[in-house]
């Protein structure tokens, strides 16, 4: 019975795939990516799907640059790999925060993760203090910086959904 469901899924998965490379989206299944097509559809922002880089951008004007941070309820967004040392893989690891205009945090139901509950804007500043507040107390040379939708509540301002 699971596989009549299973080609179904399969199905449904080939055709969107073929429905992203239109929009220069080549590899729709690159983990993240989905909920950041999410993110930037709810925000009207433009994905960027390559790996290195911003998440999304404005479609007006390509140079202001958006980083996206997700969890469902009850988890922490994060940055994976961010360098504590040496100091040049530091500011390359925090530069990842400074190019962008603002950083968005969004909340996903935990019972339906394709649907969006809230969307934090942050400023970048704020990121950054308290990605240097982890980098600092870490025993890591290499850490994920997490930011809890706690601390999104106390350092940005809701722009989609719900608190």
């Amino acid at each position: 019975m699971p596989h009549n469901v299973y080609g179904k899924i399969i199905d449904l998965i080939t055709r969107a795939a073929a429905l992203a490379r239109t929009v220069g989206i080549e590899n729709l299944l690159q983990p993240g990516l989905v909920k950041e097509i999410i993110i930037a559809d709810a925000l009207g922002h433009e994905v960027i799907s390559a790996k290195r880089g911003a998440d999304a951008r404005d479609p007006g004007d390509h140079s202001i640059l958006y980083e996206y941070l997700s969890c469902k309820e009850g988890g922490t967004g994060q940055l994976d790999r961010m360098f504590k040392a040496p100091r040049e893989k530091r500011a390359a690891s925090l530069d990842r925060i400074r190019r962008n205009h603002k950083i968005y945090f969004a909340i996903f139901y935990k019972a339906n993760q394709t649907k969006i509950k809230t969307i934090y804007e942050l400023d970048p500043p704020a990121v950054e203090t308290e990605a240097n507040r982890q980098l600092d107390k870490s025993r890591n040379t290499i850490s994920h910086v997490g930011f809890s939708e706690a601390w999104a509540k106390r350092n940005g301002k809701i722009v989609h959904g719900k608190p």
